[in-house]
């Protein structure tokens, strides 16, 4: 196995290729968790996982319940599947508790405080309120607790921490929270061990071919806890040494060659960011590039689990126009699919691909540093 393989996998693995899935939930609830403080882009992260999707069918599917978005790893947002939001939040809560710690204590923010806030804010939504964060921080003044904007921030915060509250439906175009306890389903706690385990055993499923360290950085665990739930559920998957690296991965997996078409992957996605180490996707020249964005923080188009160009969107009452920035030299497939991948992203926001889109710019050849 090599760098390349690793990238081909992965692409299968996390149902970017040969999807088998229809139904989002299903499919969050595959990934263990998938990042989404960037709303439209992380719709589009699983519209491309799913067959015949689109934004609005992704957003129903988050309406109606079946999908969690809270800040539950590392700590951003994730969406996560209803059933498995208590158990990963009893799991993982008590450390991004502690990195917001420093912060808490330069706010005056405390257990006192916070049960107050948690009280209140329970109360407001205990009859199935579903409130924008504006309408739940004016009652919280109300109460004579300061709210400025750091704050509001970390009080909303740390009553998801507490699954106290998560994501209700959209009102318009503004988030509202719900009550945790009406969203999610009661369950009976996991012990730490089976948590752990449960956990790694989602991710290396999902996300494998990848390395413990990998699995460290993108559960937000410390190295010690995630080293604990691989060797609970190492006999279940297979082992490689790429590069003097261990990575493990899904037994069933074998090493089937995907297309060298263009994907145009969107900002935050797990492709990138569900790894500490992205050689796999990005050459060194790509990774130092300031136009990839890390390829985390951008658009990128990918062939075979590679980036090679990043892209932008300009979307019009009707119509969205895409730009490609080449960061290598682009193979003849990747250039011929463009159109073909740009039409599946305008039909899946539900608008027209703009006549000459999209726009390939011209490649210097050169890296800009």
């Amino acid at each position: 196995m090599n760098l390349s393989d690793v990238a081909a996998l992965r692409l299968i693995n996390q149902q970017i290729v040969n999807t088998r899935f229809t139904d989002p939930a299903e499919l969050v609830a595959w990934m263990g968790a998938v990042q989404s403080q960037d709303f439209g882009m992380a719709k589009w992260a699983l519209g491309q996982r799913l067959k015949k999707a689109t934004d609005a069918s992704v957003e129903q599917a988050i309406d109606a319940g079946g999908i969690i978005r809270t800040h539950i790893m590392r700590p951003t947002w994730h969406f996560v599947a209803r059933e498995d939001a208590r158990w990963i939040m009893d799991l993982t809560a008590p450390h991004v508790y502690k990195l917001a710690g420093t912060m808490y204590r330069q706010l005056k923010l405390g257990d006192s405080v916070f049960k107050v806030t948690n009280d209140l804010i329970g109360k407001l939504l205990a009859d199935g309120a579903e409130l924008t964060r504006e309408e739940v921080i004016a009652e919280v003044n109300k109460a004579g607790i300061e709210t400025d904007n750091l704050r509001a921030t970390h009080i909303m915060f740390q009553a998801e921490l507490d699954k106290i509250i998560c994501n209700g439906a959209r009102r318009g175009k503004k988030f509202t929270y719900a009550l945790f306890d009406k969203k999610v389903p009661a369950s009976a706690a996991l012990q730490r061990e089976e948590a752990l385990a449960k956990l790694a055993k989602r991710y290396f499923t999902s996300h494998g071919p990848a390395t413990v360290q990998d699995f460290a950085w993108w559960s937000g665990l410390s190295l010690t806890d995630s080293k604990i739930g691989v060797e609970a559920v190492r006999g279940e998957f297979e082992t490689a040494d790429v590069r003097g690296r261990e990575y493990l991965f899904i037994a069933e997996s074998g090493l089937t060659k995907v297309s060298g078409k263009a994907m145009l992957i969107p900002a935050f996605d797990e492709i990138t960011i569900g790894y500490a180490d992205r050689s796999a996707a990005m050459d060194d020249d790509v990774a130092q590039n300031p136009d990839a964005g890390g390829g985390i923080f951008k658009p990128v188009v990918m062939a075979k689990g590679k980036v090679v160009a990043a892209w932008r969107r300009t979307e019009k009452k009707d119509a969205v126009t895409i730009e490609i920035t080449p960061l290598s030299k682009m193979p003849a497939a990747v250039v011929n699919s463009l159109e073909a991948a740009g039409s599946d992203y305008a039909r899946f926001i539900g608008k027209k691909k703009a006549p000459q889109t999209p726009l390939l710019l011209p490649w210097s050849g050169m890296t800009r540093r």
